[in-house]
């Protein structure tokens, strides 16, 4: 398996890439859709080939719980599991550390978490991680880590990233799926020589791709571009690099002038649940009752099965009656939408116009948020 970097932009760091996996290329930059528990939620996976998706993540510490490894290893792996061909990647349950630290202890070795679903005890490290990501049978398995919170001091900071670095070299040690890829995984909240030494460290046990972790957890934006800045420079310029959680438009744009290749998060799906749309122009909130006698699609010029087929007024309709066709509808408009972004993205970056593009892209987002303030 390889990366290849096929362009570079000759303004920024952005670029243009193809990532080899055992389930099929990827083209980079690209956004990858969250199926936390093996489904991206409303979907099926006829939807995901429509909506032009390229890969599914999995998360490591829900799949263990539900419906666990041995219904998924029965089905011989996630992707039959789910009818998904394409590739997976899964998290390895690092965020889940970060994410649930009221349920869980941390220890040298891993964490004891008690389960969201009924409140038993159980233990996730690298070994367990690695183990359960073995069965799952994903493309690409991350490293388990901790995720800092925001704010984090000093002390906290240093000796999570100690840990970090240690259950990284474990996990690289544990046997893998055949085809298998490992991604390491920075963290180092807001300190840039945590950041700086933990990528340079995780660069030296050597890993399939790098992702930079700890980002867009409650931080102001402008933190988050920093860590970027102090992490990606230290990433090998052969190897993908990852950047967890970000799914905003400008700021994935932000992201690739930087050298950043993927993405991945939940706001599409989850802000569809709330009646909200993605689109060229900035996020529209459907559920508004301006939108009761439009008849014009989700999105002008939206290719998608919603917006060829359905007005504002409708799923305006569908979502004010609590019908679940509509939070289907939205989904898969939002998806497309993330999806087609990346896909001019690329082409921007192909074409040498990608930092006129950002520019435009952030501008025009800006000012759809400030209209609909007015």
């Amino acid at each position: 398996m390889a990366f290849i970097v096929e362009k570079t932009d000759n303004a920024t760091k952005a670029r243009l890439g193809r990532l080899e996996t055992a389930h099929g290329d990827v083209l980079t930059p690209v956004f990858m859709d969250v199926g936390t528990l093996g489904t991206v939620k409303a979907l099926e996976p006829r939807d995901l080939f429509e909506t032009r998706a390229q890969v599914v993540l999995g998360n490591t510490y829900h799949l263990m719980l539900r419906p666990g490894a041995a219904v998924i290893e029965a089905a011989g792996g996630l992707h039959s599991f789910m009818k998904w061909p394409g590739p997976i990647l899964t998290d390895s349950g690092g965020f889940q550390v970060f994410s649930l630290a009221r349920n869980r202890r941390l220890t040298p070795d891993g964490c004891f978490f008690n389960s969201h679903i009924d409140g038993h005890e159980f233990f996730l490290g690298p070994k367990e991680s690695m183990a359960m990501q073995r069965s799952i049978g994903s493309d690409i398995a991350m490293v388990f880590d901790e995720c800092l919170p925001y704010p984090c001091d000093r002390e906290r900071a240093e000796k999570s990233v100690s840990l970090t670095i240690e259950w990284a070299r474990r996990s690289k040690e544990e046997p893998h799926a055949p085809g298998q890829q490992v991604f390491g995984i920075v963290q180092g909240g807001v300190y840039d020589d945590l950041r700086r030494y933990c990528a340079e460290e995780l660069v030296k046990i050597g890993f399939d791709g790098y992702a930079i972790g700890g980002v867009s957890v409650g931080e102001p934006e402008e933190m988050m571009y920093k860590a970027v800045d102090a992490s990606a420079p230290f990433l090998p310029e052969d190897k993908p690099r990852y950047v967890m959680g970000l799914g905003v438009m400008h700021q994935m744009a932000e992201c690739v002038a930087r050298g950043v290749d993927m993405f991945d998060c939940v706001i599409p799906t989850r802000i569809a649940r709330h009646g909200t749309a993605i689109t060229c122009k900035g996020n529209v909130a459907i559920k508004a009752a301006k939108w009761a006698f439009d008849q014009s699609p989700v999105e002008e010029g939206c290719e998608c099965y919603c917006c060829r087929n359905f007005t504002r007024s409708y799923v305006r309709h569908l979502l004010a009656s609590g019908e679940i066709l509509g939070l289907r509808l939205l989904t898969i408009h939002n998806v497309h939408a993330l999806n087609r972004f990346m896909e001019e993205m690329r082409a921007a970056i192909a074409d040498g116009t990608f930092s006129q593009w950002k520019e435009q892209t952030k501008k025009e987002t800006t000012q759809n948020e400030r209209d609909d303030n007015d």
